[in-house]
């Protein structure tokens, strides 16, 4: 009954002959996505506002997150969205009628997304069940070759590719005063949201000490319900540490002032791109490819470290979609009991990618490498 209705809800759409707006006034960016996927949407927003110079761009946003747009980067205004919540559909109702609406993940948004009036909505093709398609307007292919998310996301609209991102284009967010440790320092961000990205407790130690003996103090972080990392790593409590103290907003701060970021294939790897601060990040189970920034993030000083062709990184599943050459793997820890993927990154690896970014300051480094 359900499909039934479904489907001549479709009929009824297209019935009017609708077509594409030209000059779109009011654009809608809308998504329900984690902070890194958020993040990523930057390259799409930029290159909005390149091609609609006027237009009045909203994106929807996780409440978490809103406080990292609080400047309006891009001119781009955020919308607190959950599609879980009754008040925030309610919200969307309550909006002008968009005469674009894009959705670079999720598909079965489109129904919101005709429900509140777009009048043109664009996604790409292959989610699955079918019916998540049947309220868009115009269905765009994934590439058959690789791309980073952020480049793969502006294929929403046409056009050329944004030019490259400078940290000045997104103006700090402002925070509550906290205590900065002295520079210069370099923060370890040992947490993830999934434990088959965690790297062992032991590496991180000897590494720190090796970051230490580059001169540079440690500072070790850690997400809400990841404190007990920091004891594992740290149980003498021989760092600064900020244990799931501080707001995004501070987190930048911390970043913006930091020498050097290690971390994990997390958001917090995507906020250092924002910031601009110089990263290294391990993969395990993500794609270092998929994930690691693309063209658009290429003069943020980085390396990755990961283990090329890992044999069960092998699901290549992007938002439901198969893409071959993804290279990516989303099991869950009841289908994996241990991350041999993040196990085979050795301290040698990561302290050889944390030195090359470190002689960068004598210019005798080479960006954007990645470390095996």
């Amino acid at each position: 009954m359900l499909v039934a209705s479904l489907a001549v809800l479709n009929v009824l759409r297209r019935a009017g002959g609708r077509s594409k707006p030209e000059s779109p006034a009011r654009i809608l960016v809308l998504h329900h996505l984690l902070l890194g996927d958020t993040i990523l949407l930057t390259p799409l927003l930029k290159k909005l506002r390149a091609v609609y110079p006027r237009a009045h761009i909203i994106m929807t946003c996780s409440v978490p997150y809103i406080g990292l747009y609080s400047a309006r980067p891009y001119g781009v205004e955020v919308l607190p969205f959950d599609d879980r919540d009754i008040g925030s559909i309610r919200r969307m109702f309550r909006q002008d009628r968009f005469d674009l609406t894009l959705i670079p993940a999720e598909n079965r948004l489109s129904w919101l997304a005709a429900a509140i009036g777009s009048r043109w909505v664009v996604a790409f093709d292959g989610d699955r069940p079918a019916y998540k398609n049947w309220l868009i307007d115009e269905l765009r292919p994934f590439p058959r070759t690789p791309m980073a998310w952020g480049d793969l996301v502006c294929l929403l609209l046409d056009g050329p590719p944004p030019a490259p991102y400078s940290p000045t284009e997104w103006p700090a967010p402002g925070c509550e005063p906290f205590e900065l440790p002295s520079k210069p320092y370099a923060v370890l961000h040992v947490g993830a949201s999934s434990r088959l990205r965690l790297w062992e407790p032991e590496k991180w130690r000897e590494l720190a000490s090796h970051v230490r003996s580059l001169g540079l103090a440690v500072v070790l972080t850690a997400g809400p319900r990841e404190t007990y990392l920091l004891e594992e790593v740290d149980p003498d409590w021989l760092y600064r540490r900020y244990a799931a103290t501080l707001a995004l907003e501070q987190m930048w701060r911390l970043l913006a002032q930091a020498d050097l970021l290690v971390c994990l294939d997390t958001g917090i790897a995507h906020l250092g791109r924002l910031v601009g601060v110089p990263s290294v990040v391990l993969f395990g189970p993500g794609s270092a490819t998929l994930f690691g920034g693309g063209d658009f993030w290429r003069t943020i000083p980085d390396r990755k470290v990961f283990v090329p062709d890992f044999p069960c990184r092998d699901e290549n599943m992007i938002f439901r979609r198969h893409v071959d050459w993804a290279g990516h793997c989303g099991r869950t820890t009841l289908q994996c009991s241990a991350p041999k993927c993040m196990h085979a990154l050795t301290v040698k690896s990561v302290g050889q990618a944390v030195d090359d970014l470190i002689s960068r300051r004598t210019g005798t480094g080479h960006q954007n490498s990645s470390t095996n």
